[in-house]
């Protein structure tokens, strides 16, 4: 019952449009192809790379946590933590989501 009320909203009354519905349709889908490549896969493809990313991140590596702390990765034995150190010599353990830049490749992108 709904898809036929649908299918007579799309076509608008049907009888002296011809095509009209199926034109409807068409139209439906281009605009949802159009939101897949420019908004859907965009967002898949750097969420792959934000995970690769951090995957990658290894004892060593100076980084900056998305809330502003810069730290250097001074043990790294779970899979989904590591305890960072601070300047003052603190010792901060944090979640690898959490992680928002590598320092060093920072510095390599700006040179």
């Amino acid at each position: 019952m709904d898809l036929n009320l649908i299918m007579l909203m799309a076509g608008g009354g049907g009888a002296d449009q011809k095509g009209g519905g199926y034109q409807s349709l068409i139209f439906l889908g281009l605009i949802i192809v159009v939101f897949y490549f420019f908004m859907i896969r965009p967002q898949m493809k750097k969420t792959k790379e934000a995970k690769k990313f951090r995957e990658a991140l290894k004892k060593g590596d100076k980084i900056v946590t998305i809330g502003g702390i810069h730290g250097r990765i001074v043990e790294d034995n779970n899979p989904a933590t590591f305890v960072i150190e601070t300047e003052g010599g603190g010792r901060l353990r944090i979640e690898r989501i959490a992680v928002a830049s590598n320092v060093n490749d920072v510095a390599i992108e700006s040179k």
